[in-house]
């Protein structure tokens, strides 16, 4: 069972917001990242490419690695340095990708097998390890000690995010200002690091980097936001996922973190069965479903991703107005209202 959840319901647009327009971009700039990412792969240990190959070319968007280059266009940088950052950011994202999926027992990934369900978690994890090496690598010629801090601090801040993920688990009395900490840093971390870079490498005044890092921070709540109220939809099925992962896996996500909170106690009884005590029964899943249309917490949901859009939005305001300024807001539309 699923859900439909009106994102943006009563805008009009001339045409459903996508990431074509940035891809268009930075099309030729993300076809030398792709390379990069390719030779970069590259390993004497044949399971290293293999493994790697597949989680990155299983369809993902190239979201964080689009926005490193679609800032720098907006920063006016003509240089190289964002291709091979681009590409680090890429290795960081799949990495914690690699990990996560251990972590969470996940079978799937964007609709394939996972690499852990193909060649275990052992491989999955030291492959992901790997991963961060070449990205620390790339940093490292980059040659930039303020690149470097970014970077390094964005991994440290998303691996304390993973595992303040763990404490929230299974734990109904998780609050929302704790969930968004949660996000705040496992998410929208990467997607500000990615986002400061192109400030950065074009050598911006601070007042632009600020303006890039607040962007990238509120696109990434909001790009999680949404994710989080779409593992409930019935959008899921078309996205080549399966509906309620999170739910499955006892992950504190903000639908269920109003729901529990707007509920009577008989409501909070079930959500502590199916959480605390993991005693999940069939038919759980569409009572979760219900009891957050009732409560209104999927909407809910998206209305928060709104506001952090918005925000983002906002930051870019400084920037004069051009092809790269409107890539980026059309990337946060994208975002929010991505399940239409």
């Amino acid at each position: 069972m699923g859900v439909t959840v009106p994102f943006e319901a009563g805008r009009k647009r001339a045409h459903e917001p996508s990431l074509e327009t940035l891809q268009a971009l930075v099309a030729e700039d993300l076809a030398e990242v792709n390379r990069e990412i390719v030779t970069r792969m590259e390993s004497g240990v044949p399971l290293i490419p293999e493994l790697a190959g597949h989680i990155i070319g299983a369809g993902g968007k190239r979201l964080r690695p689009m926005l490193t280059l679609g800032a720098a266009k907006l920063c006016g940088y003509s240089g190289r340095r964002h291709i091979g950052l681009a590409a680090c950011i890429e290795f960081f994202h799949t990495a914690t990708l690699l990990h996560d999926d251990v972590v969470d027992g996940s079978d799937l990934r964007r609709g394939d097998a996972s690499a852990n369900a193909l060649w275990g978690n052992k491989s999955s994890v030291l492959v992901g390890d790997f991963l961060l090496s070449r990205a620390f690598s790339l940093m490292v010629e980059d040659g930039s000690l303020r690149v470097l801090e970014i970077l390094a601090g964005a991994s440290v801040v998303i691996a304390e995010g993973e595992v303040m993920q763990l404490t929230t688990s299974n734990n109904t009395e998780t609050s929302e200002a704790e969930y968004l900490e949660v996000i705040t840093a496992k998410t929208a971390k990467l997607f500000t690091a990615a986002c400061q870079l192109g400030a950065i490498v074009a050598e911006r005044p601070v007042v632009e980097e600020k303006a890039l890092e607040i962007y990238g921070r509120n696109i990434g709540i909001a790009f999680q936001l949404v994710d989080d109220a779409l593992d409930y939809s019935a959008r899921q099925a078309t996205l080549g996922k399966t509906i309620g992962d999170d739910f499955r896996e006892g992950k504190m996500t903000l639908p269920i973190v109003l729901a529990y909170r707007r509920g009577d106690e008989d409501e909070r009884r079930f959500w502590r069965r199916a959480f605390e005590e993991g005693d999940q029964r069939d038919g759980d899943l569409a009572r979760a479903i219900a009891l957050m249309e009732r409560h209104g917490a999927l909407a809910d949901t998206v209305e928060r991703a709104r506001h952090y859009g918005a925000v983002a939005r906002d930051a870019l305001g400084i920037f004069a107005s051009g092809r790269a300024k409107d890539a980026l807001i059309e990337a946060v539309d994208f975002a929010v209202q991505r399940a239409h």
